[in-house]
């Protein structure tokens, strides 16, 4: 259970490239990274963090850094520690793809309920929160933001994490936000039954296939693309081993039970080790299509 408010540090923002920002996690559980990327006209934030306090908290550091220019935001995708603070930001453009705006719809109260059922900390940051629907929700596979003097890439990359996954990517400095597509030292997250190993690994693919030099994950410290295929494979060795196991007519619980803790101490180190199984049982039901 989370007594405490899960909130985003501030005074401790990282000038990762020129004009790029990050607003760290610390690793602190329910706290994602957040971008904010400054050009001559525009201000963009990516993510907004767990509800509207967080969502100020980001709003006044993004006018810091950005002063009166015109602001946009947008978020990689809908889970509450990414998306819900947007109602903080009233006079931005949110821009965002049709997946995850469709996906938010379909999903967003019931993440509110589930993530308030994690602790008193986590219910009161969503007590008022709002869900927001994007000014402008593209279709297809991207958008360009023209910011001024600095361009950024919108990339509709799921289904994966979720089914509306986006990445932001900044082609100058090859800076790479991922969202919770790549996480350093954090295991993947299969939330619910939308999420899927096999896309997942298609996705980091089309990652990698940017050459981005900075990555920013959705948790975790802001690394390399080297964080992609330390993510790549652990997903492959999941998979691999499932398709094994299964070949040889072993029933999912127990290949659960043996995998489970081989792949503990394979990723040893790593947080997030409750979510194994979810990705085991993901993988054994794509085998099985």
């Amino acid at each position: 259970m989370i007594e405490t408010r899960p909130l985003i540090p501030l005074g401790v923002t990282d000038e990762i490239a020129e004009r790029v920002f990050v607003m760290p996690d610390q690793r602190v559980e329910f706290v994602p990274n957040v971008g904010i990327a400054v050009g001559d006209r525009s201000t963009l934030v990516i993510d907004t963090a767990l509800g509207p306090r967080n969502g100020e908290r980001i709003l006044g550091e993004a006018r810091r850094l950005g002063s009166d220019r015109k602001l946009l935001l947008t978020t990689t995708h809908f889970h509450p520690e990414h998306a819900f603070g947007t109602q903080s930001f009233t006079d931005a453009t949110y821009v965002c793809n049709v997946g995850q705006t469709a996906e938010m719809a379909a999903k967003g109260a019931e993440y509110i309920e589930m993530f308030s059922g994690f602790g008193p900390g986590l219910a009161e940051l969503l007590s008022d929160v709002e869900l927001v629907t994007p000014d402008v929700s593209y279709e297809g596979p991207g958008v360009e933001l023209d910011l001024g003097g600095l361009v950024a890439h919108l990339i509709a990359i799921g289904p994966a994490h979720t089914c509306g996954d986006q990445v932001v990517f900044l082609p100058d400095s090859r800076v790479l936000f991922a969202g919770d597509l790549v996480e350093e030292r954090f295991l993947p997250i299969f939330p619910d039954e939308d999420a899927n190993g096999l896309l997942w690994l298609d996705a980091l693919d089309r990652l990698e296939a940017l050459e981005p030099l900075i990555v920013v994950g959705g948790h975790g410290a802001v690394g390399d693309a080297g964080l992609i295929g330390s993510l790549r494979a652990y997903l492959v060795a999941v998979r691999d081993r499932v398709d094994g196991l299964r070949a040889q007519g072993v029933p999912l619980e127990r290949i659960e039970e043996q995998l489970e803790p081989e792949l503990a101490e394979l990723q040893a180190g790593w947080d997030n080790q409750m979510w194994i199984k979810s990705a085991i049982d993901s993988f054994y039901a794509a085998s099985a299509d």
